[in-house]
């Protein structure tokens, strides 16, 4: 059984078990500013399956073309349902999820799906991988969310790069809602993979799943449990290689998807708080640092 996979931008993988194509996420036409994956939505002619980790335009966006030209089966939750029919995609392609789950994929591959948190948006993250973030712990939804907070803020940034950027997520399919954030792990005979597309986790639940490969989204304010992380990016990428204890550990949603809102994470001086922190916490674990659409084989 040969499986690779290759890394698209933002949170989004093409993971290939033998003949059978999985999309992970399926945002791949992004702004102008942003640099290229190598491919686009529309230029995707093979996929059996997109799996969306949650609703929000920089994740779904590009699996309604997809499922809409491949015939692809749409693993998602309830929210993500409602988009694909809303954007014409038939409902015997759609497989709604909540955490629980376990589908089928092919006659040796199956995916299980579980209960995972969106990164805390509404908190102040830190600006490099090794800073600590604190604060806004213990805060309840109304004092997290005030009224008619942008769920998408520019921070006033007047240039045109901003302009482009907003009229891009005002345009994109997607909602403002998550649909509730799913984590999964797709098991194949050779071994298994864990995927996350945004930096939160139950532990409990994590932790009892030990996969042989991980793919750990790194942006914005980690949470963990319910609560903003107290500590840094690279802290959360390395209690994450602690607990699901992988082999070999992918980063996702860490390149500049959206400039100027976002930053390059993927250097190697962006890297060195999180190897470190790897290093430390989880020593047997090794940290991928992969470019756009550079295949790399998995479970050899």
């Amino acid at each position: 059984m040969t499986v690779t996979l290759d890394w698209l931008g933002c949170a989004t993988f093409r993971l290939t078990v033998d003949d059978m194509v999985i999309y992970l996420d399926a945002y791949m036409d992004r702004v102008p500013s942003a640099p290229p994956v190598g491919l686009s939505a529309d230029e995707v002619d093979r996929a059996d399956f997109v799996l969306v980790g949650h609703s929000h335009f920089d994740h779904i966006a590009g699996a309604e073309v997809i499922a809409a030209n491949t015939g692809a089966r749409v693993i998602g939750s309830n929210e993500t349902a409602r988009i694909m029919l809303d954007e014409g995609i038939a409902p015997e392609q759609l497989l709604r999820a909540q955490g629980g789950e376990h589908f089928r994929l092919s006659d040796t591959v199956t995916v299980r799906v579980y209960p995972s948190l969106h990164s805390c948006i509404w908190s102040t993250a830190a600006s490099n991988t090794g800073e600590i973030a604190a604060g806004d712990y213990g805060l309840t939804e109304d004092e997290r969310w005030p009224p008619n907070r942008p769920l998408v803020n520019f921070g006033g940034v007047d240039s045109e790069e901003s302009r482009l950027a907003m009229e891009h997520v005002e345009s994109c399919t997607g909602s403002h809602e998550t649909g509730g954030a799913l984590a999964y792990v797709i098991e194949t005979p050779e071994g298994s993979i864990f995927y996350h597309d945004t930096s939160g986790c139950w532990t409990r639940v994590v932790g009892d799943l030990h996969p042989d490969v991980a793919i750990v989204a790194m942006a914005g304010r980690p949470n963990i449990d319910g609560e903003p992380i107290q500590g840094s990016l690279a802290q959360f990428v390395g209690r994450m290689a602690g607990l699901l204890k992988p082999q070999t550990l992918f980063l996702g949603h860490h390149d500049a998807w959206m400039p100027p809102r976002t930053r390059d994470m993927t250097t190697e001086e962006a890297l060195t708080p999180v190897r470190e922190e790897v290093s430390r916490v989880a020593p047997g674990v090794s940290l991928a640092n992969v470019g756009y659409l550079e295949s790399t084989r998995l479970l050899a």
